[in-house]
């Protein structure tokens, strides 16, 4: 029962995986496209689209914080690494799990301000282009920190008990 169970989250887990890179791929060509049209509608034309550069803007965002989500799935982050170098293997481990909860409540905190930034510009009513509202635009902003702060939670809880089940005879 418990494999059958373990497997379909296993498969629920891979399944959105995909879907996450795909989405990444998916911003990443069409802000090439976008960025591609502007140029040879500026050149040929001698104008582009007035949406165009907010747009590239924004996808920027898209990508980054999708870019960001995907390295929190292995702990692909870049970061600075002198002191867990040098540490033993349990300390090390410690460190690990303490380094996960920080980043698990930074990423929290931040979730939760940019959510409530993003509903603050979903009542002004302010428009980032188009008439497209610009809370549409940042809504990536608090899904990112919030399935970020979730995976360096998950990544912390599994390290200590790795730990803890090598620890014990």
């Amino acid at each position: 029962m418990a494999n059958k169970t373990t497997d379909r989250l296993r498969q629920g887990i891979g399944i959105l995986q995909k879907i996450e890179d795909s989405v990444l791929i998916g911003l990443l060509l069409v802000m090439i496209g976008i960025a591609v049209l502007q140029i040879l509608l500026r050149n040929l034309l001698g104008s582009g689209m007035n949406f165009g550069d907010e747009l590239i803007r924004i996808l920027v965002l898209w990508i980054s914080l999708v870019g960001a989500m995907v390295a929190s799935r292995n702990n692909s982050h870049i970061n600075i690494d002198l002191v867990s170098r040098y540490l033993p293997g349990p300390v090390k481990k410690f460190s690990t799990v303490l380094v996960g909860i920080f980043t698990a409540l930074v990423c929290a905190a931040m979730a939760y301000f940019s959510l409530n930034f993003v509903m603050l510009e979903k009542s002004e009513g302010i428009i980032a282009f188009s008439g497209v509202p610009a809370w549409v635009c940042e809504s990536i902003i608090p899904l990112a920190f919030a399935v970020i702060s979730f995976r360096y939670l998950l990544l912390s809880v599994t390290t200590l008990f790795n730990a803890l089940k090598q620890k014990t005879p």
